[in-house]
């Protein structure tokens, strides 16, 4: 594929970031509400400026190893949120997804993680994708088995974040069983 990928969905668009998101980004990734739930703690300016950086500059390597992608909505370039899918193992990808706490419960991660599944297994040809997901995490569960991702167990002492070891509970979806078009 070539760069800049943009992927129009129901509620969402996905594009490639740019150093004119670090702002909305911030508000993503600074915001407890958000991370508690996130593999990693708040963050701040510096390293939402990193992050960005390092999206922008993956999304340019060839052959790529991640898609990681801007939400918008249909009428506003604004950041509401991010996804990714990182590639890991053969045809496989894992699937991480965060929305602004003000943008909650309107469906846009669940539109953003359908649309962004959707196009890796039909425009990537990928075989499977995970989603590791915090146990107390009850909207991310709900919307992977929304989309049809089968759990499969729970990863012990997964994650340090917010000063404490973390269990995944771990979520997949095969190729063929994608039904979410």
């Amino acid at each position: 594929m070539t760069y800049p990928i943009r992927i129009v969905g129901q509620k969402t668009v996905l594009r490639e970031f740019t150093q004119e998101d670090v702002d909305d980004v911030l508000g993503i990734i600074g915001d407890d509400k958000v991370t508690t739930w996130l593999s990693f703690d708040s963050r701040g300016r510096d390293e939402a400026i990193a992050m960005v950086r390092g999206a922008v500059e993956r999304a340019q390597l060839e052959p790529r190893t991640e898609y990681y992608m801007a939400v918008t909505k249909h009428d506003d370039d604004r950041v509401i949120g991010f996804v990714r899918i990182g590639f890991a193992g053969v045809e496989a990808g894992k699937l991480g997804c965060a929305t602004a706490a003000g943008e909650w419960g309107r469906g846009y991660a669940t539109d953003a993680a359908r649309t962004l599944v959707t196009y890796t297994f039909q425009e990537l040809g990928l075989h499977r994708v995970s989603a590791a997901i915090g146990p107390e995490n009850t909207a991310s569960i709900a919307m992977a088995e929304k989309l049809g991702f089968a759990r499969e167990g729970v990863l012990r002492d997964h994650v340090f974040t917010n000063g404490a070891w973390r269990d995944s509970v771990l979520y997949s979806v095969l190729a063929h069983e994608w039904t979410h078009q």
